[in-house]
């Protein structure tokens, strides 16, 4: 099949690529060419690569138009963030694409009642961009009932090689890791009990290809990709001193007094993962395509320091 991937060097795109071109794919990777994938892999020597900027081209009403000309069977868009751009695409691909996979949010459910949550669960979502990517699921959907092969993956925290992970404080200063490598004081906000589910970003590869194997189940639906489970601040806390050879000593101060010991970004990033405290149940993805994540949450975030801290951390399991 002819797979063409818009944001093809970004965290997911790294991972999917060389998967689909191992699976005997034909893959198209567009980029806007600011960057080269995370890590090196020799399958990106059969992809044909295509240089677009989104921005610019959807400014100027080609982006859907320039996509539709690369005669995609699969379209798979990872960097869609308004309903403005998922229109545009759908609009040029109308009648032109056997499926076309969109990459989500766990953030479109905001915070529901029951834990661990399905893909059934309401879409109450808070902040600007769980708002934005609900509207886009919601648009693929209403497109999909009437047709249009769209499929939609939401993805928990991200997290692999090559970029700093959502950390035990929940925010992306790598200063926490150095705080508990060092064996010093880490406070943590509240009782430490909110949680994170990273999930690595090689096992969203593996959900988005699990779908590209599988369009007459994927198509019309929504599923969540995650680790099995997710981890609390103060578990993962714990892990990740352990990866230093150390015991993580924490303490604890309620979120008015903890937000204003740390910047007012990392504030932010923390209340919003705080308040989300996701816990997503995998079970539909796992029955319907077949996917296996192998990373827990927390094995994904220790592969992320790993490449941080390179040399420093006690072998796994050690």
């Amino acid at each position: 099949m002819r797979v063409v991937i818009i944001g093809a060097t970004g965290h997911i795109g790294t991972w999917l690529v060389p998967r689909l071109v191992r699976a005997g794919h034909e893959v198209v990777a567009v980029t806007r060419g600011a960057r080269r994938p995370y890590h090196a892999a020799p399958e990106w020597q059969q992809v044909e690569r295509v240089t677009l900027d989104r921005a610019a081209e959807e400014s100027a009403g080609t982006f859907g138009r320039r996509i539709a000309a690369l005669r995609g069977e699969a379209i798979i868009d990872l960097i869609c963030f308004t309903l403005e751009s998922a229109s545009h695409l759908v609009d040029a691909l109308r009648g032109r694409v056997r499926h076309f996979v969109h990459c989500g949010t766990l953030w479109v459910h905001g915070v529901p009642d029951v834990r661990p949550y399905d893909e059934t669960a309401a879409r109450e979502p808070f902040g600007d961009y769980g708002v934005r990517k609900a509207a886009v699921e919601r648009y693929l959907m209403d497109e999909a009932r009437g047709g249009f092969p769209a499929t939609v993956l939401h993805p928990g925290h991200i997290s692999g090689p090559g970029w700093a992970p959502i950390n035990p404080a929940g925010h992306l200063d790598t200063r926490v890791f150095d705080t508990l490598a060092a064996g010093e004081l880490l406070t943590l906000p509240d009782d430490g009990a909110a949680t994170l589910q990273h999930v690595h970003a090689d096992d969203v590869a593996q959900a988005f290809e699990c779908a590209v194997r599988n369009p007459a189940a994927a198509i019309g639906e929504a599923f969540h990709v995650a680790a099995a489970e997710p981890v609390t601040l103060r578990a993962y806390a714990e892990a990740a001193a352990q990866w230093f050879g150390r015991e993580a000593r924490l303490a604890y101060l309620p979120w008015t007094q903890w937000r204003v010991t740390v910047s007012e970004r990392d504030a932010a990033l923390t209340w919003d993962h705080v308040r989300h405290s996701p816990c997503a149940s995998i079970e539909k993805i796992r029955r319907v395509l077949g996917f296996a994540p192998r990373f827990s949450a927390v094995d994904a975030a220790r592969d992320a320091v790993a490449a941080l801290y390179p040399d420093r951390l006690q072998p796994s399991g050690a």
